[in-house]
């Protein structure tokens, strides 16, 4: 009995280690979608607006994607609209569109290791902080508008968010839904999953940073909006629904905290994860419009 008690138990311990490493490994990589591009013509029927397609190449090597619509009448404003994990640019077209009718031009990129741009690796804003000033170089050598914005959805909002350090150059950005570490967001994603307390998860969380830094060469804790807002100037609106079940509203209230000059915090009562224009469209767009208008 003491045998096959110690065999169960060596089996329970290899078979929790391999799923920390799968589970990690997952975590570096998604199944792509590729964006449609009716839905992009969709998007300029509906705007009166015209669209292409741009390619950069990172400062890695790395192709990039995006599209790029301009409104009917620009009104001299461009924003950079970032997606979430495992999306795509066609996920957010819905902000596009109301950012358009509001004259804003706008790109929409395939964050690397998304949708038809290149790379294999998500690293959760440690390389796309660096993509994001690559695009940004692009929008202000290639479109005639003097006001750069920045716009984010949850990963998305992280990236724009930890990319301010080395661009200062918006006048202002909008996060929704942003984590405040990858560290954080992992206890936190393994607490949902597993309802395992926060405090006994330590193991899962350590093995699989260390896997990823030595089979990728990648330190998670890097990806750190947190360390990133504390000392900008860019006045930030942090956008986070009271019901969002995949991360905590408490992530965008540490980011306020941590630098309440240059934050803005508005709490959407009863949406969901980057749910909050569903909630309220026209509340919403005329928000995130303003926000803008006003940081000219």
């Amino acid at each position: 009995m003491k045998r096959i008690l110690i065999a169960v138990a060596t089996g329970l311990v290899l078979a929790a280690f391999l799923v920390t490493l799968l589970a990690a490994d997952n975590a570096m990589h998604v199944r792509r979608e590729r964006p449609r591009s009716e839905a992009a013509d969709a998007i300029t029927r509906q705007t009166g607006a015209t669209w292409r397609s741009i390619e950069v190449t990172a400062r890695d090597g790395t192709p990039l994607d995006a599209w790029l619509f301009v409104p009917h009448q620009p009104n001299d404003s461009v924003v950079l609209v970032l997606h979430g994990v495992g999306d795509t640019r066609e996920g957010m077209l819905g902000h596009a569109k109301f950012l358009l009718r509001g004259g804003f031009t706008v790109l929409t990129p395939d964050s690397r290791g998304h949708g038809t741009s290149g790379g294999d690796l998500i690293t959760y804003g440690i390389r796309e902080a660096s993509d994001v000033r690559t695009w940004t170089d692009w929008l202000l050598a290639n479109q005639p508008a003097h006001h750069l914005y920045g716009f984010g959805a949850s990963m998305g909002a992280a990236i724009l968010l930890e990319s301010l350090p080395r661009e200062p150059r918006f006048r202002a950005i909008v996060a929704e839904s942003a984590f405040a570490t990858f560290e954080e967001i992992s206890y936190d994603r393994l607490n949902q999953v597993s309802g395992i307390p926060r405090i006994a998860l330590w193991p899962e969380v350590g093995l699989g940073f260390l896997y990823v830094h030595l089979r990728y060469g990648v330190d998670l804790r890097q990806a750190s909006p947190a360390n990133a807002i504390r000392s900008t100037h860019v006045p930030i609106l942090l956008i986070h629904g009271t019901e969002d079940a995949n991360i905590p509203l408490r992530h965008s209230q540490e980011l306020h905290a941590l630098n309440p000059t240059a934050t803005q915090l508005w709490i959407v009562r009863g949406a969901d994860h980057v749910q909050a224009l569903s909630k309220d469209p026209a509340l919403y767009s005329q928000t995130v419009v303003s926000w803008f208008a006003s940081h000219r």
